[in-house]
């Protein structure tokens, strides 16, 4: 199995409702953090936030990965606020008019 380091991001659950992802979203991590982020979503019926502050580095594929996060939360019928997304993320989704998708 893969480590946390291996896989370049970890996933906290120490504050209340707030699921935290830190470490990189990018394109070698996006396809199993969703996963991985997905599943805590669907165990963790309180999370009601997704922390973004411990991201250190993202792309596209890790914007994507955000949206598709939201999306899947949205049609599970569960509203998922995104805080602390990191300054680059915010300006990708404002460039590809995707921001309102994460309000």
């Amino acid at each position: 199995m893969t480590s946390a380091a291996e896989r370049g991001f970890q996933l906290s659950t120490g504050t209340p409702g707030t699921l935290g992802v830190s470490g990189v979203l990018s394109f070698d991590t996006a396809a199993s953090a969703r996963q991985e982020i997905e599943s805590a979503l669907a165990e963790g019926a309180a999370v009601t936030r997704l922390d973004l502050a411990g991201v250190r580095h993202s792309d596209s594929a890790g914007l994507a990965c955000v949206l598709a996060i939201v999306a899947e939360a949205g049609r599970r019928g569960r509203a998922l606020q995104v805080i602390h997304m990191p300054a680059g993320m915010q300006v990708l989704a404002q460039v590809c008019e995707v921001d309102r998708l994460m309000a």
